[in-house]
């Protein structure tokens, strides 16, 4: 579908046609995008085994491309990500100098598709949620933004894994001291099937819930670990698998994905002692500048990280439709409530 004479519009809910497709094939690639949440393989990893029928919306012309990863969820569109997602935003083409037109054409003619699009973990510090934000109201649409969750990071700033150790949490410095010799760990930078189900085991019986789709997880390990991305790091008390961590390095940022350990183990600490390898790993071998711990406000989150960086929702309704008129209504009286409060 075409808008005005200079931008073109299409959606995709085939994946085959974005990978034969050059443009769009190129900005989901690893080449362009050095975070596994914004490439092709990632996306259809969601769409295949996460059971999130995909709807790929994208705006171009004859210079840039943006795309819109979206998916079809009850009566409405909404991001295509989930829980693994670290963070969602707007895929837009390096050589894009400022994509508000195209963005706005696509917001535009999403209003003919839909009444409702909703987006999760948006990002700010790259100005992804105040994009959306603006773009959307602009096409005519009614824009609900609110923080949804947080986002832990730690600057390494050229420090060493002993300079990072230093100024840890007097309490964890003393755990990892006292129980490090208790354990040992091995971490692995490839895909390693007895050490996948060493993870696996672990999880089962964590204090972690039940496991979104562990085929996901597997395949991304595998595709991970085939492209020497992948850092799988499990703890053994004596002999015996007790804590399990999957991370991921890339574009000089680390990105932990997974972690748990076996309840039965709690007292020898394994997640600490195991943390603190996969730590000294990334910081003193990969030499990364960032360590990423995903979303949540977990307080174990908080020893180890040293920043936190705010994760937004955007709620989308296009004016006018009936259909829309219930959530809103709800939206603005627990704003009231919220106010009412804080007052």
């Amino acid at each position: 579908m075409g808008y005005g004479e200079l931008i073109a519009i299409e959606y995709h809910a085939d994946l085959k046609e974005v990978q034969l497709d050059a443009q769009l094939a190129a900005l989901l690639s690893p080449a362009q995008q050095q975070a596994p949440f914004d490439r092709l393989d990632w996306l259809t990893g969601l769409a295949s085994a996460c059971n999130m029928p995909p709807l790929f919306a994208a705006a171009r012309d004859d210079r840039s491309l943006v795309v819109l990863p979206l998916s079809r969820s009850d009566d409405q569109l909404v991001g295509l990500s989930n829980y693994y997602t670290f963070r969602y935003r707007p895929l837009i083409s390096s050589n894009s100098a400022d994509p508000r037109e195209l963005l706005t054409a696509l917001a535009r003619d999403l209003a003919e598709r839909t009444h409702r699009i909703t987006l999760t973990s948006l990002p700010d510090e790259d100005g992804s949620a105040s994009l959306l934000e603006e773009v959307f109201q602009g096409a005519g649409w009614t824009v609900l933004r609110e923080q949804c969750d947080w986002n832990h990071i730690l600057r390494v700033s050229g420090r060493t894994w002993d300079d990072y150790l230093a100024g840890l949490p007097g309490k964890l410095r003393s755990t990892i001291k006292r129980k490090s010799g208790k354990l040992q760990c091995r971490i692995l930078d490839r895909f390693d099937e007895v050490f996948w189900a060493q993870y696996v085991s672990i999880y089962r019986e964590s204090w972690k819930p039940e496991e979104g789709s562990i085929e996901f997880l597997h395949q991304f390990a595998q595709a991970e670990g085939d492209a020497g991305r992948l850092r799988i790091g499990v703890a053994y008390a004596e002999g015996v698998p007790v804590a399990a961590q999957i991370w991921t390095v890339e574009g000089g940022t680390a990105f932990i994905h997974k972690l748990a350990y076996r309840d039965s183990a709690k007292a020898v600490s394994p997640g600490t002692v195991l943390s603190a390898a996969m730590f000294e790993r990334a910081i003193d071998a990969d030499g990364v500048e960032l360590i990423d711990y995903g979303i949540g406000d977990d307080p174990y989150k908080r020893d180890w990280m040293e920043e936190v960086r705010p994760r937004y929702r955007l709620e989308m309704f296009r004016p006018g439709s009936p259909r829309n008129w219930i959530a809103l209504a709800k939206s603005g009286l627990a704003r009231l409530a919220g106010k009412g409060q804080h007052g």
